[in-house]
């Protein structure tokens, strides 16, 4: 007999199975979630859609007929208002990235036992309405304030009146002040998903690369900004989806000619009354923002994000 068979096999603990309950309990936990998103995300999107291809008028009633040229006759009259208002959300969130990057590196590395108190001032304007908000910049930026005329003092507003986003020495009902109004409304959007990415870089990163004689532009360039993409992408999605549906910075800092899609829709739901044109308008501001953020998505190397 060898020493192998003389050795007592030492049989293996069965392996319990969970029961089929306990299997159920993460499903059962998405219910709520799920339900949410199917009675206020959901069906309301379907009764849009609906609306979108109904035809009528309020007297006589709407009903769904189908009737696609919707969608052509909607864009053909309003694209002037989809591009502008992707210019000036894209303007606003290039800005919001200029001013958010610098100060949510600040806040990562700089800022030390001040960091709370900076990030207490970032998010502070939550605590005031957003209508409020937008409403002090009509204060900020009216004729014969301060700040025109340390614009017009620096000859300033020459050069946006070339480049068309003022007009005259005022600020007020002009692109400029819409864009304006827009980078600060949502400048937190941006810091906070920047800081959140920057503050997990390790630090010992920063110090490997001076060690290996890399100037601080280099190390920003080769370790730095690659490292908190993820913030920048979140930032700049946070930014620029709801900056382009915005249509209170239009309305209280604008003019009829800064008009954009927001405010459109706005007027065709509670003042033309007409209902398919504006549940038509918000699918194709949806699509078009879908598509430009799929696109950027995987273009910046985020396509496990899509």
């Amino acid at each position: 007999m060898t020493l192998t068979e003389a050795r007592p096999v030492k049989a293996e603990p069965p392996v319990h199975k969970p029961s089929t309950r306990k299997r159920l309990v993460p499903y059962w936990l998405l219910v709520p979630g799920i339900l949410w998103l199917l009675v206020f995300f959901a069906l309301p999107l379907v009764y849009q859609a609906s609306t979108s291809l109904q035809t009528g008028s309020l007297e006589a009633g709407f009903k769904v007929t189908w009737h696609f040229r919707t969608y052509l006759d909607a864009f053909g009259e309003y694209w002037p208002q989809f591009v502008r208002s992707l210019l000036y959300a894209g303007t606003a969130t290039i800005l919001c990235l200029l001013l958010g990057y610098p100060l949510a590196y600040l806040i990562a590395f700089k800022a030390g036992r001040w960091r709370n108190l900076v990030l207490v001032l970032v998010i502070a304007p939550f605590f005031t309405s957003f209508l409020i908000r937008t409403l002090a910049w009509k204060t900020i930026l009216a004729d014969g304030g301060p700040v025109v005329d340390v614009l017009n003092t620096l000859h300033i507003l020459d050069l946006t009146d070339f480049l068309g986003w003022t007009e005259g020495s005022r600020l007020l009902a002009t692109p400029l002040a819409v864009v304006c109004g827009l980078t600060y409304n949502f400048l937190p959007f941006m810091i906070l998903p920047l800081y959140t990415s920057l503050e997990r870089i390790d630090g010992k990163l920063h110090e490997a690369a001076g060690d290996l004689y890399a100037s601080p532009a280099t190390t920003f360039r080769k370790v730095t900004f690659p490292l908190s993409m993820p913030g920048v992408v979140s930032g700049t999605l946070l930014t620029f989806i709801p900056a382009a549906g915005d249509y209170v910075n239009a309305e209280l800092l604008g003019s009829t000619d800064t008009k954009m899609v927001g405010s459109v829709i706005q007027s065709q739901f509670l003042r033309v009354l007409d209902y398919p044109t504006a549940a038509a308008l918000s699918f194709i501001l949806m699509a078009i923002v879908l598509v430009m953020v799929t696109v950027y998505m995987r273009k910046s190397g985020t396509e496990d994000l899509v």
